[in-house]
């Protein structure tokens, strides 16, 4: 099957070869007609302007449409219910599995209990156990159960077969196996000797944003020979599982659940073509800013052993204050591509009159930001995905940005039903809001996702295709009904 996709690649270049050889040929003709009837010396003008005039037009037509990325679908894991696990008997774990002293689990339960989780979210098989379990071969026991039903519904939900993708691009931050997690979907689905697999580790929660970029840039760069492109976002829970005592370190036990989510991704012309699916959403912008080189920054969020040996993920000091100086940059990049111009205008004079009255000592604090303000993304975009770090983070970096409760809400309720899935998260947060019915045709969705090093990465989606106020429940349908939960 991959040598037919070969053979229909290279009958296509072939064709548009001869379709330019041709339109050459006829300009030439063209020429040597005028030259033969002894016209006007003009009128040789008039078949150089029409070959200048066809190719560019084909050109920005072929760029245009290929430029342009749009998401068929995705599909969001829901874990089995047998690896549920109630905040009451995670904290009963807890004490019995013996590697935690008191001190630990009374740290963990202050956090849990403040960060809004649900009693409906998942653990690994491998963590059940008592003792947990963290090997190997359960962190790819856990990868399998994540990756393929994901997938299996991802292709069942488009119709498009696993030996049509082109590219492979799986995230996870913790767990890098050799063969790789994409070695291992790809072996599953025997997928074409021809594909094109990226393995992304290390990135933290902005890994899924970076993952559709490194998808985008190929189904640009190769568009003839790849017409679909999958992106797998999960963590491996496994082993990010921390049994020591180190405070800073217990943060991840607190916060991260299991999930997965799988979206496929084409080229807008490749969505339009006969028999092909369409594309849901259409890839509006695509922002990444990161502040790696400012030490303070790297060192903000990093794994590293305890005073005991066991590793473990840390959350630095000053981090809140460096992800405030990353979004700042981050917000004024996203906002040149996405705002419309009466906000920009608007953005423009407040930030004037800020100037101004900081140069007369005025000092007053705007309401947001600290004295300096920031452009209203609510002129820009009808609903928004955040990083599902707990109710209070979300609290604050929704306000920070001017955002409601009802704008926040989809990453409240997923926090809340299913807790921090990592890169994953964004994708159950849109599930949410098509649950909902509230995704109409023409809105636009942004996707903001904050991970280590620091990294903050935006997407940008509009919605092209489906029904307003249809209802894709994914993930939610057993339980959509009963949200938005009230905070207790």
């Amino acid at each position: 099957m991959a040598m037919d996709f070969a053979h229909r690649d290279h009958l296509l270049a072939t064709l548009h070869g001869l379709l330019a050889t041709a339109t050459l040929l006829l300009c030439l003709a063209a020429e040597l007609t005028v030259f033969a009837l002894r016209r006007h010396a003009a009128l040789y003008l008039f078949p150089v302007a029409a070959m200048l005039l066809l190719s560019r037009l084909l050109r920005r037509r072929r760029a245009g449409a290929a430029a342009e990325v749009g998401l068929v679908d995705f599909s969001c894991l829901k874990p089995p219910r047998r690896l549920r696990i109630p905040v009451a008997g995670l904290l009963e774990h807890f004490r019995l599995i013996g590697c935690f002293d008191a001190g630990s689990v009374d740290f963990m339960t202050k956090v849990i209990e403040a960060s809004g989780m649900g009693e409906e979210t998942y653990f690994p098989a491998s963590l059940h156990r008592i003792p947990p379990s963290a090997a190997h071969a359960d962190a790819i026991d856990e990868a399998r159960a994540l990756f393929f039903p994901a997938l299996d519904d991802l292709f069942a939900r488009t119709g498009v077969p696993p030996h049509a993708v082109g590219a492979l691009v799986v995230n996870c931050s913790g767990f890098c196996p050799s063969p790789s997690l994409a070695a291992i979907i790809a072996a599953r689905y025997r997928m074409r000797e021809d594909l094109k697999s990226f393995n992304l580790s290390g990135m933290g929660c902005a890994a899924g944003v970076v993952g559709v970029d490194v998808a985008r840039r190929v189904l640009l760069a190769h568009p003839d020979a790849v017409e679909y492109a999958v992106v797998v976002s999960a963590e491996i829970v496994t082993v990010g599982w921390y049994s020591g005592r180190d405070q800073g370190k217990l943060l991840l036990n607190c916060y991260f659940r299991t999930g997965c989510s799988a979206a496929l991704l084409t080229t807008c012309a490749a969505g339009s073509k006969a028999g092909a699916p369409g594309i849901k959403y259409r890839m509006a912008s695509l922002t990444r800013t990161n502040q790696i080189a400012n030490d303070r920054s790297y060192r903000s969020g990093y794994r590293e052993e305890d005073e005991e040996g066991i590793t473990g993920f840390t959350l630095g000091q000053g981090v809140g204050r460096m992800v405030s100086e990353l979004l700042r940059a981050h917000l004024v990049t996203l906002g040149l591509s996405i705002l419309p111009w009466r906000e920009k205008l608007r953005y423009a004079l407040a930030l004037l009159r800020s100037s101004s009255r900081r140069r007369d000592g005025g000092g007053s604090k705007l309401a947001r930001g600290g004295g300096v303000p920031l452009p209203d993304f609510r002129a820009a975009a009808e609903h928004f995905c955040l990083p599902s770090s707990g109710r209070p983070m979300i609290w604050r970096l929704g306000q920070g940005l001017g955002l409601g409760e009802r704008e926040m809400e989809a990453a409240l309720m997923t926090f809340q039903r299913f807790g921090n899935q990592s890169a994953a998260s964004l994708w159950y947060q849109l599930a949410y809001l098509e649950a909902k019915g509230r995704v109409r045709r023409g809105d636009t969705v942004w996707q903001l996702g904050i991970g280590s090093g620091l990294k903050a990465n935006s997407l940008v989606w509009e919605r092209v295709a489906g029904n307003d106020g249809e209802r894709e429940l994914g993930p939610w349908a057993d339980c959509i009904h009963k949200y938005p939960v009230t905070e207790t």
